[in-house]
């Protein structure tokens, strides 16, 4: 019975625990910006491209393309897509369709 008991325990600690730590965040998670606004602001020259949005053709070319994503402070892109920085907000849009995946937005 005291063990059946202290078992109880362990698993009650554990299912307290498991959830508080998977919470914390992530040390390099760039988190100065986001999509995440109050006023719902999007990316690009007028603000609103979204994710799931196809960046214009006129800003998938190579003068927008961030080549230098690690002094950007940004991660690394997956295969098949790159970071197109345009006024200040950058966007992760797939290479071959441009829909935007991620964005970072300029304060």
């Amino acid at each position: 019975m005291k063990h059946l008991k202290t078992l109880a325990a362990a698993l009650l600690v554990a299912a307290v625990a498991v959830p508080a730590i998977s919470l914390a965040q992530d040390d390099k998670h760039d988190d100065r910006r986001t999509e995440q606004r109050a006023d719902n602001r999007g990316a690009g020259p007028d603000h609103s491209w979204h994710k799931g949005d196809r960046v214009p053709a006129e800003y998938r070319d190579k003068r927008y393309e961030v080549t230098d994503w690690k002094a950007h402070n940004l991660r690394q892109p997956p295969s098949g897509y790159h970071w197109v920085n345009v006024n200040g907000d950058y966007v992760l849009a797939a290479i071959a369709t441009g829909v935007i995946a991620d964005m970072l937005l300029n304060q």
